[in-house]
């Protein structure tokens, strides 16, 4: 397997608790060619603080502090921009990786000449335990079956700069994954490794967890930077509320 670089985009707001874990589960992998792009969005706890200390001890974790605070979409934009790796992957700062999640994924990748995967994971409560259940990605994702509703998880998501140039988010407030995954699925298709490498978790007061507020934005992200019609965008709305209902049942 070449041992490409691989740059890690990690945007940092107010995740004092849990970015000590995060930055752990990344210096643990088995896969060592990595640089860890932190970008903190004018943070007002210690967060920065942490950071530094590991940034001291180890040149390869990053840190980028924005001047005012912007949201996650600039924060991931900044890092994709100063990245030197071949190899684009998300990690927030609240989330896990498994040991060996990019040493499998990149063998993955390599193996089958793909230039976009992502994997399983699981999600965890607030204070770190495990929900029962793993969320499964799709084995094969295409442009027009990913518009019904974001399959992916953003901590599992890698992209080859290689094969796809430099891919930004677009900057809207939430749903900017799900848009960069759009806009790299235009140029091709995406691959599943039907493993659990990460653990996602659960915030209370997350912008992710009210539900109505995410599919307004998917409306917005349909309507304003895909530009579907309003009968196909309120088609893949039904479509995402049906699957979740089937999910909940």
């Amino acid at each position: 397997m070449q041992n490409d670089l691989v740059s890690i985009i990690t945007p940092l707001y107010n995740s004092e608790e849990f970015i000590s874990e995060t930055i752990e589960s990344v210096l643990v992998q088995s896969y060592s060619n990595w640089e860890m792009i932190i970008v903190d969005d004018c943070s007002t706890d210690n967060g920065v603080n942490i950071v530094k200390k590991y940034k001291e001890n180890d040149n390869r974790i990053k840190l980028v502090q924005l001047k005012k605070n912007s949201g996650a979409a600039v924060a991931r934009n900044t890092a994709i921009k100063v990245a030197k790796g071949r190899y684009i992957s998300f990690l927030d700062s609240d989330d896990l990786w498994q040991p060996e999640k990019l040493e499998k994924q990149i063998q993955f990748m390599q193996e089958n000449d793909y230039a976009f995967t992502y994997t399983n994971y699981q999600k965890m409560t607030e204070s770190g335990e495990l929900v029962n259940g793993i969320v499964k990605s799709p084995s094969e994702l295409n442009y027009e079956k990913a518009l019904h509703t974001n399959y992916i998880g953003c901590l599992t998501a890698m992209y080859d700069t290689n094969k796809l140039g430099k891919i930004c988010m677009p900057e809207i407030r939430k749903r900017q994954d799900y848009g960069l995954w759009l806009k790299i699925l235009k140029q091709v298709d995406g691959h599943g490794l039907n493993e659990n490498l990460a653990y996602y978790r659960v915030r209370n007061n997350s912008v992710s967890s009210n539900k109505i507020d995410l599919l307004k934005y998917n409306w917005k992200l349909y309507r304003d930077i895909e530009n579907l019609s309003i009968l196909r965008s309120l088609y893949n709305i039904l479509y995402t509320i049906i699957l979740k209902l089937l999910k909940k049942k």
